[in-house]
């Protein structure tokens, strides 16, 4: 049974920090401040009732508390707002192409050229780039030298390195750079698909286009028809 409250006893609530926080360290909302305030008029001495002056700082706090709520309020209304204008925004894409962030490119099978694209962060002395397909098997290779630092582009003819033309597909690039004391450069590789689908499940927008790539709208580096 927790112990009577003297009403001898005169309680203040002038400090903003127990306004504010509780014992166990938590906010205080509304309704608890409320009946922290009630019980502070209830039992303070009739004799030697509160300051007036502490009274009013009281209740001038609460409004701010008051005020602050409601704006949070309505920030989380506009913020939600938002976020549904931009994820209708990101849904109007599918059908689109869409060129990313990725590593991934696809080819139809006919022969027709491909692009690879990729970002050098700083110019290069030796630069390749290696094609492999769903098995991981390297079909073609590309020996591109000293290369400026900035965006790269090379067009691939769907063929191997013998000539054949190679069947419709995924297939995958990697580039490796150095500079001309043998240290590795920093590459950004993209690739361009048609947006298939949008997903929503992981808290943020990914986009899934049609060579099997999957990425965050954040990587999302232009929009074509």
């Amino acid at each position: 049974m927790s112990s009577p409250v003297d009403p001898t006893r005169s309680t203040t609530l002038a400090d903003p920090e127990p306004l504010l926080t509780a014992q166990a360290g938590q906010a205080l909302d509304r309704e608890a401040f409320l009946k922290l305030l009630v019980a502070q008029l209830e039992y303070q001495d009739p004799l030697k009732p509160q300051d007036s002056k502490e009274f009013i700082a009281e209740l001038a706090q609460f409004s701010s508390l008051e005020q602050a709520m409601g704006i949070n309020d309505r920030l989380d209304l506009l913020a939600a707002q938002s976020r549904g204008l931009q994820n209708a925004e990101i849904v109007g894409m599918v059908g689109k192409q869409a060129t990313v962030r990725g590593s991934l490119i696809t080819s139809d099978g006919s022969g027709s050229p491909v692009t690879v694209a990729f970002t050098l962060d700083a110019p290069s002395a030796t630069t390749r780039i290696t094609l492999r397909d769903a098995n991981g098997r390297v079909v073609r290779t590309f020996d591109l030298g000293e290369q400026a630092a900035g965006t790269v582009r090379v067009t691939w003819d769907g063929r191997d390195d013998s000539g054949l033309v190679q069947p419709a597909g995924t297939y995958a690039v990697s580039v490796a750079a150095e500079d001309a004391d043998g240290a590795p450069v920093l590459v950004s590789q993209e690739t361009t698909g048609r947006v298939e689908s949008v997903s929503f499940d992981k808290g943020y927008p990914v986009l899934h286009l049609d060579n099997g790539t999957f990425v965050p709208v954040s990587d999302l580096l232009r929009v074509g028809l």
